[in-house]
C-alpha cells in the first residue's frame, strides 16, 4: 500500500503516474491520494502505517513537517529540510527527497540541455526552492542568487546552504540590475492564474534557460513572460514530476521505470500543453 499526502491533493497526478509505473513492470500496486492538513498530517499517517503503508509521496504543504516525523532522513533530504518520498522502515519512516533528482534529471536526460556553468537565478525560498537549490549546486552551477519577495526568506537559505562564494541573495525590486542569468528558475506563484508578473527583461542572458517548477496553467504567466523577452527555452515543471515520480518508485521497488510514455501522455492531456 503506497499514498500521496497533501492539503488539497485531489489534483494530484500522481496516482496516475504511479499506476503506469507499475504496469509497465508489472508490480501490484494499490496507490491513492489522503487528503491531509498539516494539523491532520501526523495521526493520517500513522493511521497509514497502521493499515500497511509501506511508503508514501508527500506534496504541499507537508515536506517539512514529513521532514520532522522521520526516524532517519537521507542527506539531500536533511539539507533541504525536505521530504516528499517516505519508506517505511521496521516501526519508522525514512525520508528522501526526490524533487531537485527530478528537476535536473528532466533539464539534462529529456530536454538535453546543459546546467553545469550556468549563471542561476532562483525565484523564491520555500520549500520547493530549498529542494531544488542544492541539486542545482551540486549539478555544477557558477553561482546561484536568490531573490524573494519577503528578503529574509532568502537569506535563510542563503545561509542553510552555507557557501557564500557561490549563493548570493538579491532585493526582488532588485533584480533588473543583477542579469544576465543563464538559467531562471520560478519556485513562487508569480504569474500563477492572474497573478501579475513584474519581472525585468534585462535578467536573461543570451540563449537562457527559463524553467517553472509548477506545471500546466500554473506557469503560464511565467513561461508567457519567458517566450516574450526571447529566453531560449521556456519548460515547466511536468517532466519534474514525472522524473521525481520515477525516483520515489525506484527507491520503493528497485526497479526504475521509463518515463517517457507517461510523460507524453500527461503532456497531451494536460492544458496548454506546448512547451518549447
Amino acid at each position: 500500500m503506497y499514498a500521496v499526502f497533501g492539503h488539497p491533493i485531489a489534483h494530484s497526478l500522481s496516482p496516475r503516474i504511479h499506476a503506469a509505473f507499475a504496469r509497465q513492470l508489472s508490480i501490484p500496486l494499490d496507490y491513492r491520494p489522503i487528503e491531509a492538513s498539516a494539523e491532520e498530517f501526523v495521526g493520517a499517517l500513522a493511521d497509514f502505517a497502521d493499515r500497511g503503508g509501506r511508503g508514501a509521496n508527500v506534496t504541499l504543504p507537508l515536506k517539512q513537517h514529513a521532514a520532522r516525523l522521520c526516524l532517519s532522513i537521507s542527506e539531500r533530504a536533511r539539507r533541504a529540510d525536505s521530504v516528499n518520498t517516505l519508506v517505511r522502515r521496521g516501526e519508522g519512516w525514512h525520508g528522501e527527497s526526490t524533487d531537485g533528482t527530478g528537476l535536473i534529471r528532466d533539464i539534462s536526460a529529456r530536454h538535453h540541455l546543459y546546467v553545469r556553468g550556468r549563471r542561476t537565478l532562483l525565484l523564491g525560498a520555500g520549500g520547493a526552492a530549498r529542494a531544488v537549490a542544492f541539486a542545482l549546486l551540486d549539478a555544477g552551477i557558477s553561482d546561484l542568487t536568490i531573490a524573494n519577495r519577503t528578503p529574509e526568506h532568502a537569506d535563510t537559505l542563503a545561509d542553510a546552504i552555507g557557501q557564500p562564494e557561490r549563493v548570493h541573495t538579491r532585493y526582488w525590486n532588485d533584480l533588473g540590475n543583477w542579469g544576465g542569468f543563464d538559467l531562471v528558475i520560478n519556485a513562487t506563484s508569480a504569474g500563477h492564474g492572474n497573478a501579475p508578473l513584474n519581472l525585468p527583461a534585462s535578467l536573461l542572458a543570451a540563449r537562457a534557460i527559463c524553467y517553472d517548477l509548477s506545471y500546466s496553467t500554473a506557469s503560464f504567466g511565467f513561461l508567457a513572460w519567458a517566450r516574450s523577452i526571447g529566453a531560449e527555452h521556456a519548460l515547466d515543471g511536468l517532466g519534474m514530476l514525472v522524473e521525481q515520480a520515477a525516483e520515489a518508485f525506484e527507491i520503493w521497488h528497485g526497479q526504475r521505470p521509463e518515463t517517457d510514455a507517461i510523460y507524453a501522455e500527461l503532456r497531451a492531456y494536460l492544458p496548454g500543453n506546448a512547451e518549447d
